[in-house]
């Protein structure tokens, strides 16, 4: 698992690659919170394109950082691939947050 952060206009894009598990989503989460706070941002992309795998941990991850975003009145997007789709869905991340199929229009919609 590697992931990068990045800021762009008004809003932090997250982009992981590889597995998400309990072994490596506790510095994911520490990192992005850091960054939240160090960016002063309130959008967030968290870009799981290329992710081959993801178990309840990286739910933890999202509703983690959407809980921390909501409270200061923002907004995560999450892009998702066919490796996790059926974990979102089974989650219920599809009712509260809205997800995209690339990065690309992520950032289009975020940036509005």
């Amino acid at each position: 698992m590697d992931f990068k952060i990045e800021k762009e206009k008004n809003f932090l894009i997250v982009s992981l690659n590889g597995e998400i598990d309990h072994h490596n989503s506790e510095i994911i989460k520490e990192r992005i919170d850091e960054a939240i706070i160090k960016q002063h941002t309130k959008n967030l992309i968290l870009d799981f394109k290329n992710v081959d795998f993801m178990d309840s941990s990286g739910i933890g991850l999202i509703l983690g950082r959407y809980k921390k975003i909501k409270a200061i009145d923002g907004h995560v997007y999450v892009v998702d691939n066919s490796h996790i789709k059926r974990v979102l869905e089974m989650s219920g991340i599809y009712k509260i947050i809205r997800t995209f199929d690339s990065l690309k229009k992520a950032k289009e919609y975020a940036g509005r």
